[in-house]
């Protein structure tokens, strides 16, 4: 039987093989093909791009950023709506058309610059025609779609970057120039693979332009104590990783008796010491976006959904979700930007006035903000501490969580190691033992969350300092094991990061991607030692024998 779409680009896909009838997520196939569509269109457009730029043309950028946004919008529980992912395909097959009109030689173009339907109605058969499976050779499959995930992950990062006007154009070219050549049937397993390394370098760079927009923009990380308790007055609940959106809600909201509350990937905005002049910037609710079926039913008030990721919402909460960006459900209120690039929040404002204060789920304090920064202000603490033993290992327990069982492993795995162990995270993976009282080694907290998974880029750069410091030749020989979980494409372009920074043995679970075939495993595996994970208690023999 035909399956009725094909999606494997999430770690829970079904039976760790492919969504085939829907998407574990909760994507329909009708949402899938328009998805894989818009896919395929930004790719002939990016063809396209490529080609002007070689004839010494400058690409205008809205382009740059339709590309973008196209990309971010594809990936995992980010838009579930079918209306607004048809528009985007519309609009870029017109933007492609007239691009094609400044065009002097179409003879090298793919089939994807070319297309040109008739109608939308074209739409629905073409999606399945340009689904993953269209690619016939297994191993040139999964190396097009390493790459193309890891262009989604880095699209994601390079739109926040962009919201705060910081714009790369050798980044932009490489974007398109790539998304061009996993069109091209020429280019051999052995290219594909030169190219996904340099996919992640690009990664790297695209994570160090978001760290200098934020820290530009809003200051760099510090050490701070968040609130995960409530208060008394009703509340605004901000999820997924924009901080830009959240500034400008925090502005609108400050005197108008609404607290804001972060949710998940956006809880390290308490760090940055732009927002903490922000009376009415509360705390966070709540953890990792997994739970938000019951948690946001108990905020009470409305939920500003700024990026991936959303689950379907219930019957009950789902007047209060509010989407933006390249976010999108189905009867939810979408929030669009003004012409000066402002979004009005004032409809959401006046929802939350209309609502209770958000039921107490829990209550106390976390402490995060540990960014290269401030880990660095403590380099010689954590030197000395590593020189006297006190600190005998670091740990990368960064990247995503989500709603498997096997996930607890990570909370098991944190409660094992030994008290001369820290953690190093970034990522809604820290959710699985951020709460947990570690204590800490000599007034360094045992878990040290350097802020969202583009904030791994932390991660590599305090390695890097480390290894400077520690006078090593080779990054591997710091006294770090890398033991990542991972979910959706943002995490695939913090691994490819890692790996072209020349990290090698990283742990990467709860299961090893379903788009990776043996062959392209086989290469991570004796060229990186990428490995999946065991049971805790073998881990522990493994990472601590010596």
């Amino acid at each position: 039987m035909e399956p009725k779409m094909f999606c494997y680009q999430c770690q829970e896909t079904a039976g760790c093989s492919g969504c085939t009838i829907s998407g574990v997520c909760g994507k329909k196939p009708d949402v899938a093909a328009m998805q894989d569509l818009l896919v395929y269109v930004t790719k002939g457009l990016s063809a396209i791009t490529t080609a002007l730029r070689s004839e010494g043309r400058e690409i205008p950028s809205d382009i740059n950023h339709m590309v973008i946004q196209n990309l971010f919008t594809t990936i995992t529980n980010a838009n579930f709506d079918k209306d607004s992912i048809v528009a985007k395909i519309s609009e870029t097959l017109s933007a492609k058309e007239q691009l094609l009109a400044q065009l002097s030689d179409r003879k090298s173009l793919p089939a994807a610059a070319l297309w040109h339907p008739e109608s939308p109605a074209d739409y629905e058969s073409m999606g399945y025609v340009t689904s993953i499976l269209a690619t016939k050779n297994e191993d040139i499959r999964s190396l097009r779609e390493l790459i193309t995930y890891g262009l989604k992950g880095l699209c994601a990062y390079t739109s926040h970057a962009n919201a705060l006007l910081r714009e790369d154009p050798e980044l932009d070219a490489f974007i398109q120039s790539t998304l061009a050549k996993t069109l091209d049937d020429s280019l051999t397993a052995e290219e594909l693979t030169a190219l996904t390394l340099e996919t992640g370098k690009f990664g790297v760079r695209g994570m160090a332009l978001l760290d200098q927009a934020n820290t530009e923009t809003f200051g760099n990380p510090e050490i701070t104590k968040v609130n995960i308790g409530t208060g008394k007055n009703p509340g605004i609940l901000v999820s997924g990783h924009d901080l830009h959106d959240l500034e400008m809600l925090l502005e609108q909201t400050k005197d108008s008796g609404i607290d804001v509350y972060t949710h998940s990937e956006m809880l390290p905005a308490h760090y940055y010491p732009a927002f903490k002049k922000y009376p009415n910037f509360a705390g966070n609710y709540g953890n990792a976006w997994w739970k938000q079926k019951e948690e946001f039913e108990s905020f009470n008030g409305p939920i500003l959904m700024t990026t991936n990721c959303i689950v379907p919402p219930k019957d009950n909460y789902k007047d209060r979700i509010y989407t933006t960006g390249a976010t999108g459900y189905p009867g939810c209120t979408h929030i669009t930007p003004g012409p000066d690039g402002k979004k009005d929040f004032s409809q959401i404002i006046s929802h939350a006035k209309r609502c209770a204060a958000p039921t107490e789920i829990e209550h106390g304090e976390i402490v995060g903000g540990f960014a290269h920064n401030q880990v660095i202000a403590l380099a010689d603490q954590i030197v000395d501490a590593v020189k006297s033993g006190a600190i005998r290992k670091f740990v990368v327990m960064a990247g995503c969580d989500g709603r498997a069982k096997s996930r607890s492993y990570y909370t098991d795995f944190a409660q094992a190691l030994s008290k001369d162990t820290v953690i190093l995270t970034a990522g809604c993976a820290k959710y699985r033992y951020n709460k947990l009282n570690l204590g800490d080694i000599n007034g360094i907290p045992r878990v040290l969350d350097a802020g969202q998974c583009n904030d791994s880029y932390s991660l590599a750069v305090i390695a890097m300092k480390l290894q400077e410091v520690f006078g090593l030749e080779d990054i591997n020989e710091l006294p770090i094991i890398y033991n990542i979980a991972w979910y959706e494409q943002k995490a695939v372009i913090v691994l490819l990061a890692l790996l072209s920074l020349g990290v090698k043995n990283i742990h990467l679970g709860p299961t090893l991607p379903a788009f990776l075939s043996p062959n392209v495993t086989k290469i991570l595996i004796n060229n990186f030692g990428i490995a999946g994970i065991n049971r805790v208690e073998e881990d522990m023999e493994l990472f601590f024998e010596k």
